[in-house]
């Protein structure tokens, strides 16, 4: 895979072990004939250290060769959330502080989150891209702001707390975007 096919939620596969590729910045060059540079913040799925790479356009990374499985959580202890295998009904325990980036858009009844098996081993967990969340505390909503393009804080029933329009209020379902965290519409 060219390193500018790479998106982020991609899992490529760098000296033998699964990367995560968390953020990308595209770095362009100031003079004739320069390459562009991808520089990439990956985190290992296995030993959970992040790393820096820096790429041209035309480099290539593998991707990793694992399997996704349909999952959904079961329950939480203190520290490891377990997730139920959808077709096998095998169940996997995965460290809270390994997923707590996943954790704040996670709710009981969440469809579309995969686990990531790599050699028979659950490494993580993949959300879909849109989820929908519930406001459970926010601001009032003002008659007649719907015209203006402000913001306030809401927090949301996961926990996780965004910024919404300010005619949105408590008790509304939402749509967030699980790469940025930011509020996409509402439901």
């Amino acid at each position: 895979m060219l390193a500018k096919d790479i998106k982020t939620g991609t899992i490529v596969n760098y000296q033998d072990a699964p990367y995560a590729i968390e953020t990308i910045m595209v770095q362009t060059p100031s003079a004739r004939g320069a390459a562009t540079l991808y520089k990439f913040r990956a985190r290992n799925l296995i030993t959970k250290q992040k790393i820096d790479l820096t790429l041209r356009g035309t480099d290539t990374l593998d991707e990793a060769d694992f399997q996704k499985r349909s999952v959904s959580l079961m329950f939480s202890d203190g520290t490891h959330h377990h997730f139920l295998d959808q077709e096998s009904y095998e169940q996997y325990a995965i460290v809270s502080e390994d997923i707590k980036q996943e954790i704040q858009y996670m709710k009981d009844d969440l469809q579309g989150m995969q686990s990531l098996i790599y050699n028979d081993e659950c490494v993580g967990i993949q959300l879909p891209q849109i989820v929908e969340l519930k406001i459970t505390e926010c601001d009032p909503s003002i008659k007649g702001n719907s015209a203006t393009s402000r913001n306030k804080p809401s927090t949301l029933e996961s926990g996780l707390v965004v910024q919404v329009p300010e005619y949105l209020s408590q008790g509304e379902i939402i749509k967030v975007d699980t790469r940025t965290g930011e509020f996409v519409s509402r439901v």
